[in-house]
């Protein structure tokens, strides 16, 4: 009798995966939790806080989407070249 190989079935939640969730999923709650910059003060060279604090999370996310894109092809590299041997 032989058994037949099974291919090995690589985990579909990986530490990876957890992290490039984490930022896409930032922007989303730091945006939605108005209360948490819904002010004037401090003041950044004349801006109130509520304007670049928004301005701010525009380029953090840029940076974040960024950082998940690297990731995510780092993660599917690395699963077809783990399926492949």
């Amino acid at each position: 009798m032989s058994q037949e190989q099974q291919p090995k079935q690589l985990p579909v939640v990986t530490p990876v995966r957890v992290v490039i969730a984490l930022c896409l999923i930032a922007p989303f709650v730091a945006m939605l939790w108005v209360g948490s910059y819904a002010k004037t003060d401090p003041a950044f060279i004349g801006i109130p806080f509520f304007y670049w604090y928004q301005m701010f999370w525009v380029l953090l996310s840029t940076a974040l989407t960024v950082v998940a894109y690297q990731l995510w092809h780092r993660d599917q590299r690395a699963r077809k070249g783990g399926a492949s041997q």
